[in-house]
């Protein structure tokens, strides 16, 4: 996968993961590798980078833990504001993703016509 498609993704992915409820950073990275089939597989340099950028636009929250069996865990938790943020970033994906099917099927179906000459 392009890293500069998984980039600018990675936000309205991890805001979408914790509309669900909280979670802390190996669950997340688990998760969406789960939902993606395998596509995206986020490493520490771009989860971590991405939590601390959501959590200074006071999007998401992150609190430590404390576990009876384990080391403590922070769980990060949508906010409010990051609720609305979701809400307007998934509204423009679906602008996008339609405008980009539109551009990339008319190009696979010109390439198709192309091929049948």
């Amino acid at each position: 996968m392009d890293k500069e498609l998984l980039k600018g993704s990675t936000g309205i992915l991890l805001l979408s993961l914790l509309s669900e409820g909280p979670m802390y950073g190996y669950q997340m990275v688990k998760e969406l590798e789960q939902r993606s089939e395998g596509i995206f597989r986020f490493k520490e340099g771009t989860l971590y980078p991405a939590l601390h950028r959501l959590e200074a636009e006071g999007l998401i929250e992150g609190r430590w833990e404390k576990r009876e069996n384990g080391p403590d865990r922070k769980y990060y938790y949508l906010t409010s504001k990051g609720g609305q943020a979701l809400a307007e970033r998934a509204k423009e994906w679906g602008v996008f993703r339609r405008a980009v099917e539109r551009v990339i099927g008319s190009g696979l179906m010109l390439q198709g016509q192309q091929e049948g000459v």
